[in-house]
């Protein structure tokens, strides 16, 4: 890859989409597409669209819509690569820097990679000069899971669980793995355990299934909320205790943070505030917790 420094603006060049470079990485959700949308509008497209010497758009497919849509101009920016696999590996390595893709898109993506993967590695091996006459092709075997898992910078194990679900799984937690509602670890436990099962039980238990999954994701995520509120308690606590009011220790503070006279009536205010958020602890801790006596 190799940046030209060669630009264009919209009005010199047109750039051409090609749908599978469009369709590697999955769609912005709605709400995503409307903020970038939201800024174009407001700021112009100031980052240039990246397309290789035949200008087919690398990336920033959703700001030549946007621009397209409006008709807004934008600016080019020619990078040269090897081919269509380097320029589809590049793609991915800048957008995985701003969007957060779950393991199961990177897992997908590797899929729509595979068929380029396997032809890139044959050529090489057939361009191989330390290869012998006789010496047999099972000496330099292409692992497709290690290559497809490398492409996208995800482990092999999860790359064989994830082509596994994309072909055996029911639609329906494929679209739970899609939607992130369902991990790829505990798509895998789902599948293994349906495959145990006969077709038509298959049907009805995968929604059940789906559905217990995400109570359990619920409870997680709940019992992880109020284990932070309790260290945000406990370190209250920790710190306040650590002061010493002292006329001293304060005219200490003061000088040492440099306080203008109209902080210092911030900080009253943000402190008598403070002593009544303490006040209401003890209230209820006492109505509350302790028993009645």
């Amino acid at each position: 890859m190799k940046n030209t420094k060669t630009e264009y603006t919209s009005d010199q060049r047109t750039p051409v989409v090609l749908p599978e470079m469009e369709q590697l990485l999955p769609p912005l959700s709605a709400e995503q597409f409307s903020s970038l949308e939201r800024d174009i509008l407001e700021s112009g497209c100031y980052a240039p669209i990246i397309v290789n010497e035949e200008l087919v758009i690398v990336d920033g497919h959703n700001r030549f819509r946007i621009c397209e849509k409006h008709g807004l101009p934008f600016r080019m920016l020619v990078f040269s690569f090897a081919d269509l696999l380097e320029a589809k590996q590049w793609a991915l390595e800048t957008q995985r820097g701003r969007r957060n893709l779950s393991l199961w898109a990177l897992g997908q993506i590797a899929l729509k990679l595979k068929p380029e993967l396997e032809t890139a590695a044959k050529a090489h091996q057939g361009r191989r000069t330390d290869l012998s006459v006789n010496s047999p092709k099972s000496h330099t075997p292409f692992d497709t899971r290690k290559e497809m898992a490398q492409a996208v910078g995800i482990g092999e194990q999860a790359m064989g669980r994830i082509a596994r679900l994309s072909e055996d799984a029911p639609q329906a937690l494929k679209d739970a793995l899609e939607r992130k509602e369902v991990s790829v670890n505990r798509g895998w436990k789902i599948l293994k355990a349906l495959q145990q099962l006969s077709e038509e039980e298959r049907e009805n238990a995968v929604t059940g299934m789906i559905s217990a999954v995400r109570e359990i994701i619920r409870i997680d995520a709940e019992a992880d909320q109020r284990g932070k509120i309790a260290s945000l308690f406990c370190k209250a606590y920790e710190r306040a205790i650590l002061l010493t009011p002292t006329s001293e220790n304060i005219r200490c503070w003061v000088e040492g943070t440099r306080m203008r006279p109209e902080e210092i009536e911030d900080t009253i205010k943000e402190s008598y505030d403070l002593a009544q958020v303490f006040h209401t602890i003890g209230d209820i801790l006492k109505l509350e917790f302790l028993p009645h006596q």
